[in-house]
């Protein structure tokens, strides 16, 4: 006895085929921010925590750029539950204005220089929420 898997429909690999595109663009431009970011490093550390010593100062900017992957999985928890509410479509959407709004309050952070360690709290601010869209964006970019 012989079985063949069923053929998917012109839709089914549409479907497919955006799935795949969209998270492959989630995932590409989430390693640009890394490589960006890393690129970077050492300029934030100046701009950002200029009363610590070079080294801390560094560490400091890894730590905050690492607090984003520690709240990835609380965005998956609670976008995921947002988009078997709301749909999937709605989910992606949110998640990329989440994107935005974390990438747009880094490039617009004051410095140090400017308001404190308030300024370092605003970059802490934009990694969390950064962070908390890339835990929501991938499950809802791959899930069918």
């Amino acid at each position: 006895m012989s079985t063949t898997a069923p053929q998917a429909t012109p839709q089914q690999l549409a479907i497919a085929r955006k799935a795949v595109i969209s998270s492959s663009i989630g995932a590409a431009l989430e390693w640009f921010d890394i490589i960006v970011y890393a690129t970077f490093a050492t300029t934030i550390a100046k701009l950002f925590y200029p009363e610590s010593n070079g080294s801390f100062a560094l560490i400091l900017t890894f730590a905050t750029f690492a607090i984003s992957y520690l709240i990835r999985p609380l965005g998956g928890m609670i976008l995921g539950s947002y988009a078997d509410r709301k749909g999937r479509k709605k989910a992606l959407t949110l998640t990329l204005m989440l994107m935005m709004l974390g990438t747009l309050i880094m490039a617009v952070a004051p410095t140090y220089a400017m308001v404190g360690v308030w300024g370092a709290l605003i970059i802490l601010l934009s990694r969390l929420i950064q962070g908390f869209s890339a835990g929501g964006e991938f499950g809802t970019a791959t899930a069918s």
